[in-house]
């Protein structure tokens, strides 16, 4: 079950964290990833790993905001690979603010990355996908689009977007036979939280690594593997019947606070 095989998934934000454990796990499934990244260095750590491991993958440095810069990457994949079956727009970024710390900078820097890059990757990859009779997108949505977070307005703003884009893909191209679905992470354990514990609370990084943790009831934040194994799920045949939906995966942060 679960099989991948003779399948190209690209997955853009693919250098680190969530990004990283899906196009490892995608690989091991037998995909050929395309591994994206801001960071070509950082996508390429990714494939390496993958290759050490097995696996068929290659690195590119991608700026998901970048229109022009998008449609080239999907043009050289479409070159070298001769379908294009699975999309995760992984890619994004977080902001703390409220609407009045949020600067007009932070604003168009968070619609440029988590907004119009799922629209520039979507674009390039549709296009494909309705061309060859089919596919997948997967977009990294949040819980965060669902409820109300303090101090994350600018970012619950962009998560909004990418649940109603994903609704509107899934239902205008549910007859060329491409899915699309996003997954709703509440906090993960990943790179970034890291750094920010490390940046905000120094000398206290471990007192509040547990106070964010046990803000989810399950009492711990998820791994980033966990993510990337809901993701493989939604992008495997298993999922065919699955379009148009919104996954929450976050230790019972939605509903059981």
């Amino acid at each position: 079950m679960f099989s991948l095989a003779h399948k190209t998934a690209v997955i853009t934000g693919a250098g680190s964290g969530i990004g990283q454990a899906i196009a490892l796990l995608f690989a091991r499934q037998g995909a050929h990833v395309e591994v994206l990244d801001l960071k070509l260095e950082s996508a390429q750590v990714t494939v390496d790993q993958i290759v050490a491991e097995g696996g068929s993958a290659r690195a590119m440095a991608c700026d998901v905001g970048d229109h022009a810069g998008v449609k080239k990457v999907f043009d050289d994949i479409s070159v070298r690979r001769p379908r294009l079956d699975i999309l995760v727009n992984n890619a994004g970024i977080a902001h703390i603010g409220t609407v009045l710390t949020t600067t007009e900078a932070d604003m168009d820097r968070l619609y440029q990355i988590n907004i119009k890059g799922v629209f520039n990757c979507s674009q390039a990859a549709i296009e494909r996908m309705v061309a060859q009779g089919g596919g997948v997108v997967l977009n990294m949505c949040s819980i965060a689009a669902q409820m109300g977070l303090a101090d994350r307005f600018a970012y619950s703003m962009t998560k909004g977007a990418v649940l109603m884009m994903t609704y509107s893909m899934a239902k205008d191209y549910i007859k060329q036979g491409i899915r699309c679905n996003c997954i709703s992470p509440a906090r993960v354990h990943t790179p970034f939280v890291d750094g920010y514990l490390a940046k905000t609370y120094p000398g206290q990084e471990e007192a509040m690594f547990q106070k964010l943790s046990e803000a989810q009831p399950i009492g711990r934040m998820a791994q980033p593997s966990e993510i990337a194994a809901l993701a493989l799920y939604l992008c495997s045949d298993e999922a065919g019947f699955i379009t148009g939906s919104s996954y929450p995966i976050d230790g019972g942060a939605v509903n059981l606070r």
